[in-house]
């Protein structure tokens, strides 16, 4: 056991780069890292007055942290009233005695932010321990127009609809109201002695369609549990209904690739598994050649920040019903490119991990929640050890791969079968 976790930390070195800083004579001061993320999805109805405190799920843990915020989708000024960071306690609203701390912004307590623009808290010093909830919250007094949000959350929120003043409250008394959706907070960093990040960059499949809610079994998560030991943190940058070639929920994976991605704190790997929208969606891509172009622009942007970059194959969708035989060859050449076109510095299959060994066009039955598209628990785990796999390989050598599974000459038997 001893020598595997050796073997381990030595491939996580070599495909995650900058993990360890020379010997210095004086202490450098400690980095940031990103511990948390979610990609704005979409606007909803501004919540005046209101606290809205948002419940998230760190990776890494730190000594102190800081909030990214966005009013990157709305489109008047965002006025931030007051924001405040507090530990969770069990498991609804209250904060951890003693923990909760007022964010400042260049020191003053409250900030205007432009539409579409985003802003960070000042550090504000809260030790945090790895795998911990977090409580974001914020407090909007005015109408600000269009509440830039993350629609997935899977996560339950509180509302303390009169909310002057409860954000700074320890108890959650007041936060009678829940919501699923994550309300301006975007990020969270945390300074300590993280050794980098991975973005998780996709769509509802990494956005966890089809877990659990409440439980953080997407399968960003899971890697995150995997990586803990490496000190490691995983940003969840999957946006539901997100395309690779053209916007969709949320702008492309092109043009958000910097804000959701290359930008975050301490990045050091990508991992890329986007795409199946462009195949189902309407108008239909069937151009492999831009699938192609797309990714080799995406690991070109992240070469040059020096980030690798893990591509992933994509997942039967048999069953569902924008299945075509069509999407079908589509997304086998599309796969055959991230296998074999040398794009990425690794590959996860995770086609072969989750397929049907009887019918190869479509997800295993103990990794379906009923959709025929998306994972249910046992299935994310499936995908996140595929991908902690490709993470632990060398660069430039790809995972092995099982042969293609043949194109269909018949659709895949109807969803209700």
């Amino acid at each position: 056991m001893v020598r595997f976790v050796r073997v381990l930390a030595v491939l996580l070195l070599t495909l995650l780069p900058g993990l360890t800083a020379p010997a210095v004579a004086e202490p450098a001061p400690l980095p940031w890292t990103g511990s948390w993320e979610t990609a704005p999805s979409g606007t909803a109805a501004a919540l005046p007055g209101a606290a809205v405190r948002n419940v998230v799920h760190l990776s890494v843990g730190g000594t102190a942290v800081r909030v990214r915020l966005s009013n990157r989708l709305g489109t008047r000024p965002l006025r931030l009233g007051a924001v405040t960071v507090a530990l969770r306690r069990a498991s609804g609203p209250d904060a951890v005695p003693g923990t909760l701390r007022t964010a400042a912004f260049h020191g003053a307590p409250e900030a205007t932010v432009p539409p579409g623009a985003d802003t960070v808290t000042d550090p504000v010093p809260l030790p945090v321990p790895a795998g911990a909830d977090l409580l974001v919250t914020v407090y909007t007094p005015d109408d600000s127009g269009p509440a830039t949000y993350h629609r997935t959350a899977l996560q339950t929120s509180y509302l303390a609809r009169p909310g002057a003043g409860r954000a700074a409250d320890e108890s959650g008394t007041a936060y009678t109201a829940t919501t699923s959706r994550w309300y301006y907070v975007t990020g969270v960093d945390v300074r300590g002695f993280a050794a980098g990040s991975v973005v998780a960059f996709g769509d509802s499949l990494t956005d966890g369609n089809g877990s659990t809610p409440d439980t953080n079994r997407r399968w960003p998560d899971r890697l995150a549990r995997r990586l803990l030991g490496h000190r490691i943190g995983v940003l969840n940058a999957g946006i539901a209904g997100n395309r690779l070639l053209r916007d969709g929920t949320g702008p492309s994976a092109l043009a958000r690739l910097d804000a959701d991605a290359l930008d975050r704190a301490g990045v050091r790997a990508l991992v890329v598994f986007e795409g199946i929208n462009d195949i189902k969606g309407t108008p239909a891509a069937h151009d492999t050649d831009a699938f192609a172009d797309a990714y080799r622009t995406l690991v070109a942007r992240a070469h040059a920040r020096g980030i690798r970059v893990v591509g992933v194959t994509l997942t039967p969708y048999g069953g569902y019903p924008a299945w075509t035989a069509a999407g079908e060859d589509v997304r086998q050449r599309v796969n055959g490119f991230i296998r074999t076109g040398g794009a990425f510095d690794a590959v996860a299959d995770a086609d072969a991990a989750v397929r049907d060994p009887a019918d190869p066009r479509r997800i295993r039955a103990a990794y379906d929640p009923g959709d025929h598209l998306h994972f249910n628990d046992a299935g994310m785990a499936a995908v996140a050890d595929t991908v902690h796999r490709a993470l632990t390989r060398r660069p430039h050598v790809t995972v092995p791969v099982s042969p293609t599974a043949p194109h269909p000459a018949t659709p895949p038997r109807s969803a209700g079968r």
